[in-house]
């Protein structure tokens, strides 16, 4: 612990040591005040403030007016200048110029007129530009084109203004205090971790940004898979020529330490637009887990007092290149190829010490089990859009081909001992191999037809075929030494779906108000068969998932939007494999070939204030709740975990998201999320399931930046304890910290960060429903400091065309196990 703490101070003043002499420098002191007013006198609210360069009108700096239309703009240079003022709604307005000098560091600028561009053509009015924050029917959008947020700016700093999303020192990206969000770029998925996802953002300029999409709860377009929000940024068409990229180099330290390195290249020539990434990492952690749990079998109980010491390494290669193409000013084809290979081993020693009373062990069974893991997955993408006119008429399509192939070896070796030490049985000594493959095709195509100015319909329609073939040979050793196969564990199992879905959508846009309704239909066919045993599992059924969306303009910067969607959760191919892993003879997992899918009905309410303070209740009932479970058998005594289909859940929640600023260097993010979660299950164990509680989730994201060039970061966060399914999980509290420091001219930046300051975060929980009655105490590698360098470099301006392809919803699928 001593050595921890000192890593970190001396870091921290490695750190901080520059920025302290830099800090030294004299600063630019001028000041600049003024208001905005209407011709009539009246303040123009909000309007957005640029101090341009008298010489050659560039910008300088920017500010944002109050709601009085007062503004003011610090540490200004020596030099001449003009206020520029613009607002929806009104022409641009215009000072004199002026100056900044040794003799006036403080100057007033006289009130800046501002007169109303609005202009009657017949019935038609027409206005300026969009507002900077705009709730649309499905959505909120942050409209950063031509905004001067955008200069000076990177994508992650804009990012982090949009409402209700938070950015913690980890670059953990949540919604609405929601973890499990989807970025995308120009509607395609990236497929980046968090760390890889921030670089690529810090390295693109916010002037390439078009608009910031926040979608809680997604249309009938998007795949009926999922419940988590979706926040899609788009970028302006890339029309710059030349080259670009960036480079990250990060090493961390915990129990283990850990590496990591990236390199991101663009290029646009003419027509041609390429750009591709490689990224590779080495990531050691150590998990330590205690269980404890009582058996009855046959009257008599059974104590059972297990600690397991985990540790895995996991080595990872991942790259993603790809090309677009503009055929013409309309026509743009484009293909992208991603993928990954590496290796994992997990080594887990257990020892587990059996008794007939609390405290009162009688035997004990020491377990080591060795698995070493390999993986190769493939995935590729062509796309064709076609604007088809300019009114808004658009035609795409998307093919996708995805393969992921995963192959395990595990050794297992049990000794079981008496309280003496004397050797009890023999040693069992088991090993499997598990080889995996998945293949993913889909295809699908979108079509946007505007019916007129206020009335928009989208159609689409996806086919995908996934296949799953697990195999896992098992042997065993016998009395003479040798290894023979062990029928009771040695299984096939293959698994095909086919999924066809259609959507429409109709939208509509009144005077104060827009309301869209969509439709999905999705057939399903699946077979789940168990060759080893001739059980086949056959699946074939309908369903439709309809979505509204409705929202209201109470005022200029109050909106009032209502949602409600179905949606469909359905098994990982994971889940459905029904192999036996084991831990030891006495902890294992399965799967359950026999899980259906769940379907979820969501009702969202939310009310934005001022454009920035947001909150939202919401309800949703969920049938068929695919839920984890811990069961035990009576006979062996052993406990497993599986996955099982519950009744219903009803969810209610509160959300409440504001942004905070406490001086002009120090502002924030508060986050509290409070729900509900009832749990109704009949004849689960032989009981009648009815459990709820009410809990909370509080989040405060802190961003000081008081030393020009440096940022530090704080995340605090609590969850209260809460219930769900058969389950009591404990409370879990933490604090992140970290800081950052930008310099070469902002293309470099070096960042050092702890996770878990204080070494708090737990997962703990208990249990004691009928048969079963366990704790689980569990205590990851949480607390870990990391430094990490990026540099950017070439022309920042070029970015790539995103999609958003077929397969993305299966490929989900396919990493919740294989």
């Amino acid at each position: 612990m001593k050595l921890i703490n000192k890593y970190i101070t001396y870091i921290s003043i490695l750190l901080l040591s520059p920025a302290l002499a830099f800090a030294q420098a004299p600063a630019p002191t001028g000041k600049i005040s003024g208001t905005t007013v209407t011709t009539a006198g009246k303040p123009v609210e909000f309007a957005t403030i640029s101090l341009l360069r008298a010489k050659d009108s560039s910008v300088v700096k920017g500010a944002l007016a109050d709601i009085n239309g007062n503004y003011k703009l610090d540490r200004v240079a020596n030099g001449t200048y003009i206020i520029k003022a613009t607002v929806v709604g009104f022409d641009k307005g215009l000072s004199k110029p002026f100056s900044i000098n040794a003799s006036a560091q403080a100057v007033t600028i006289p009130a800046i007129t501002m007169a109303s561009s609005a202009k009657a053509l017949k019935t038609v009015n027409v206005q300026s530009s969009r507002p900077l924050i705009e709730r649309k029917l499905d959505r909120t959008v942050m409209n950063v084109e031509n905004s001067v947020l955008a200069a000076g700016n990177n994508a992650m700093e804009i990012l982090e203004r949009a409402p209700g999303v938070t950015v913690d020192k980890d670059d953990n990206i949540t919604l609405q205090g929601k973890s499990g969000v989807t970025v995308m770029i120009n509607d395609k998925l990236t497929y980046l971790s968090a760390a890889q996802l921030a670089t690529y953002l810090r390295s693109t300029d916010g002037s390439n940004i078009a608009s910031i999409e926040v979608i809680t709860n997604p249309s009938a377009k998007y795949d009926a898979a999922g419940n988590s929000g979706i926040i899609n940024i788009k970028l302006k068409k890339n029309r710059e020529v030349g080259s670009s990229g960036s480079l990250t180099v990060g090493a961390g330290y915990g129990n283990y330490g850990k590496d990591n390195q990236s390199l991101t290249l663009n290029h646009k020539q003419g027509r041609l637009n390429a750009f591709g990434t490689f990224s590779r990492n080495d990531n050691k952690n150590a998990r330590l887990m205690s269980i404890v749990r009582v058996v009855d079998s046959v009257g008599k109980r059974t104590y059972f007092d297990q600690t397991t010491a985990m540790t895995q390494s996991n080595h990872n290669n991942s790259y993603r290149f790809g090309a677009d193409y503009d055929l013409t000013s309309r026509h743009t084809i484009g293909f992208i190829v991603n993928g990954n290979w590496g290796r994992y081993n997990q080594n887990t020693p257990t020892v587990n010490r059996l008794g007939s009373a609390p405290g009162v062990f009688n035997s004990y069974v020491n377990s080591l089990a060795d698995i070493r893991q390999t993986n190769k997955n493939f995935a590729a993408n062509i796309n064709d859009r076609i604007q088809l006119d300019t009114l808004g008429r658009a035609l795409s399509f998307d093919l996708d081909y995805s393969k992921f192939v995963n192959t395990s070896d595990a050794d297992y070796q049990t000794l079981t001992f008496l309280a003496n030490g004397q050797q009890q049985i023999p040693p069992i000594l088991l090993r499997n191999q598990t080889p995996s493959d998945i293949d993913i095709r889909t295809a699908k195509v979108d079509y946007t037809h505007p019916l007129s100015k206020s009335l928009k319909l989208e159609l689409g329609a996806k086919f995908s075929n996934v296949k799953t073939d697990n195999e896992l040979n098992a042997q065993i050793r016998n009395n003479t030494g040798n290894f023979v196969n062990d029928t009771t564990r040695t299984n096939h199992f293959v698994y095909q779906e086919r999924i066809d879905a259609g959507y429409v959508n109709l939208g509509k846009t009144y005077t104060n108000t827009s309301v869209q309704v969509g439709l999905r239909a999705e057939y399903t066919s699946s077979v789940g068969d168990l060759i080893t045993t001739g059980q086949v599992v056959p699946r074939h059924y309908l369903n439709f998932f309809p979505s509204v969306f409705i929202n209201h303009k109470v005022s200029p910067k109050d909106q009032l939007g209502l949602s409600y969607s179905r949606r469909i959760d359905r098994p990982t191919y994971g889940n459905l494999n029904p192999f036996i892993f084991y831990l030891d003879q006495y902890t294992y997992q399965q799967g359950n070939a026999f899980l259906r899918p769940q379907y979820t009905n969501a009702f969202e309410l939310n009310y934005t204030w001022n454009s920035t303070i947001n909150v939202a209740l919401g309800y949703s009932h969920t049938s068929d709740v695919i839920t984890q479970i811990i069961l035990t058998d009576p006979i062996t005594k052993a406990s497993f975990q599986t996955d099982l289909n519950l009744n219903v859940q009803d969810s209610y929640s509160v959300n409440f998201n504001s942004p905070f600023t406490i001086t002009k260097w120090w502002t924030g993010n508060a986050n509290i999320n409070s729900f509900y979660l009832n749990n109704k299950s009949k004849d689960l164990l032989g009981a009648n399931l009815n459990s709820g509680q009410l809990a909370y989730q509080a989040k405060i994201s802190q961003n000081l930046t008081f030393i020009k060039g440096y940022r530090i970061e704080l995340m605090s966060q609590y969850r209260s304890p809460l219930k769900t399914g058969i389950y009591d999980i404990l409370s879990q509290y933490s604090t992140d910290a970290g800081v950052s420091h930008t310099f070469a001219n902002k293309k470099a930046t070096i960042k050092f960060s702890v996770s878990d300051v204080f070494n708090t975060r737990r997962n703990n929980i208990n249990s004691m429903y009928q048969s079963v009655n366990l704790q689980i105490r569990q205590v990851n590698e949480s607390r870990v400091s990391r430094l990490t360098f990026i540099y950017n470099f070439g022309n920042s301006k070029i970015k790539a065309r995103q999609r958003q392809t077929g397969a993305d919803d299966e490929k989900n699928r396919a990493s919740g196990g294989n």
